[in-house]
């Protein structure tokens, strides 16, 4: 019987998974040199941009291009360099639409803890600064540079899910809401513009209310969003019609995401309704490789954190007594799953 000319071995795919890292370590360093902000002014030449970026002449050429052929830059008959239409809008770091703090956060810390991913599936431990003795959360919002950061990152990974959310959801039947673990604020802000007759807030540590209300107030919508200062583990959550955990409950372990779900069922009003969204992976394990990598993340940077499915969540909420649960697609990797109380 002959192998089909599909079926032959090929090392491409092979070759170029286990090089991928080569393609993102570029990315990422273009992101952290602000290139894209740069060529946000107008194109460049390779000598201009070399220049302005303060890179040695040896490889830069060979940067630019490499960038050109990933998709993340343009090059004219000219050799001038120009943003895409999507680095031009998300990587500007001048513009509101800025997503690259998130690349940010991954270059300047999860870059290098992945080297040690066999470690931490040989040993179940986090890889990150939990190794010299400090604590992930503790440690970035404990530092007023690194919690900047993290809310920036925060919103960029948040951003397409948040409009997602104010479109699919029926905010028609509900008057208020509340994010838990609202970070900078994107999510409430952008439900809030959506929907004026909504009232809305954020939940978080109270270090996080200055960032807060500086960018809700530059969405304009300060006079119906508030910032409520908090510890989810430590206190009862604010009473809204709706509650969302946007990017949170991949965080903890079992017993503490069943936690925050029951704290979620006393704190809404019957008919009241509890948004989950992560990158939820497919019920079949096969096809959301990112909620799978996700949850490599959580065993890289959390003690007992993990990414689940949509019917993990929803027997967590069937437990904590929601009914009428369902599981919503919301942009890329993320999807929602929605529980009444």
């Amino acid at each position: 019987m002959t192998v089909s000319e599909a079926e032959q071995p090929n090392p491409e795919p092979i070759l170029q998974l286990g090089m991928a890292f080569w393609a993102s370590k570029t990315f990422l360093s273009a992101v952290e040199l602000g290139l894209f902000t740069q060529l946000a002014k107008g194109p460049l030449t390779a000598e201009e941009l070399t220049a302005n970026l303060a890179l040695h002449p040896r490889s830069a050429r060979d940067f630019f291009d490499a960038l050109v052929s990933l998709g993340m830059l343009r090059r004219d008959s000219g050799g001038k360099y120009a943003n895409t239409v999507s680095t031009d809008v998300f990587l500007d770091r001048d513009k509101p639409s800025y997503i690259g703090g998130l690349c940010e956060m991954l270059n300047a810390r999860l870059y290098g803890f992945w080297g040690s991913l066999t470690e931490a599936l040989r040993t179940g431990q986090p890889q990150n600064e939990v190794k010299t003795g400090g604590d992930l959360f503790e440690g970035i919002y404990s530092d007023p540079g690194r919690l900047r950061g993290f809310l920036k990152a925060m919103t960029g990974v948040s951003k397409g899910s948040a409009m997602a959310i104010a479109a699919k959801f029926p905010w028609s039947d509900y008057k208020s809401f509340v994010d838990i673990g609202s970070a900078e604020g994107c999510v409430p802000a952008t439900i809030a513009r959506e929907h004026p007759h909504l009232t809305g807030g954020g939940f978080d540590l109270a270090v996080v209310q200055p960032h807060f209300e500086a960018y809700v107030a530059a969405n304009g919508v300060s006079d119906r969003v508030k910032f409520h200062a908090g510890d989810f583990f430590n206190d009862e959550l604010p009473t809204a019609d709706v509650l969302v955990f946007g990017h949170i409950l991949h965080d903890w372990t079992l017993e503490e995401k069943k936690m925050l779900l029951a704290k979620a069922y006393r704190a809404l009003p019957p008919g009241g309704a509890v948004i989950v969204y992560d990158a939820i992976i497919d019920d079949d394990r096969s096809q959301n490789t990112f909620g799978l990598l996700m949850s490599l993340n959580m065993l890289i940077e959390t003690p007992g954190g993990f990414d689940y499915t949509g019917s993990d969540c929803i027997g967590w909420m069937r437990e904590a007594g929601f009914r009428d649960m369902r599981v919503e697609h919301l942009v890329g990797p993320d999807s929602m799953v929605i529980g009444i109380r």
